[in-house]
């Protein structure tokens, strides 16, 4: 199994390297061919509207899409990951550009700019202890519908959410040693 890291703009060798250390084979995702042959991909965060606008030019959009609906491939978006994956934006710029995935209402930048940035201990519903969840510049989702799983809240709102074979979050996990949001998504992606 590989999984992906879409390497147009944002953290990624962050993502290959917790994948890495995973056992998992990871590559860098930037065009059709290697998108072809990943069961995951991992949308890192960055600026959702230049990712956003960048998958258009590599042609991936569609694809992305296409495999995400036909079930053959697990999404997983962070931060920027998260607004690109969302079916509405409440604060998108005018022609604010996202896949339409995951059936969630984003806001961006709904924790501030980046000098409010923090760090949290975050109760996943998944995993006992807490984990240290890091917040720059985060998204979060103000509604989800009914087959969308809640996975973590702070008091602002929802901060990680899995539809399916899709799972986001507002923090970015790879910027801390915990790897268990990344093994939870290669599980995920064991699905496909």
């Amino acid at each position: 199994m590989k999984v992906g890291v879409l390497a147009v703009q944002g953290a990624v060798s962050e993502h290959l390297n917790h994948l890495g250390r995973c056992g998992v084979n990871a590559i860098a995702v930037k065009e059709k061919a290697a998108l072809d042959q990943v069961s995951g991909l991992i949308i890192p965060g960055g600026e959702s509207t230049t990712i956003g606008k960048l998958l258009e030019t590599f042609g991936l959009a569609e694809s992305i899409r296409e495999r995400c609906c036909d079930g053959s491939l697990a999404v997983f978006g962070t931060c920027a990951g998260m607004v690109l994956m969302a079916d509405e934006v409440s604060d998108g710029l005018p022609g604010q550009p996202h896949l339409g995935l995951m059936k969630i209402k984003v806001k961006r930048n709904a924790f501030g700019r980046q000098r409010e940035s923090f760090e949290t201990e975050l109760q996943f519903d998944l995993f006992e202890p807490a984990l240290t969840a890091v917040f720059i510049r985060a998204p979060k989702i103000e509604e989800a519908a009914a087959e969308v799983e809640v996975l973590a809240r702070l008091d602002e709102g929802i901060v990680a959410a899995r539809q399916g074979l899709m799972l986001t979050t507002s923090f970015h996990p790879e910027l801390t040693a915990d790897l268990r949001v990344h093994q939870y998504f290669i599980e995920i992606c064991k699905a496909v």
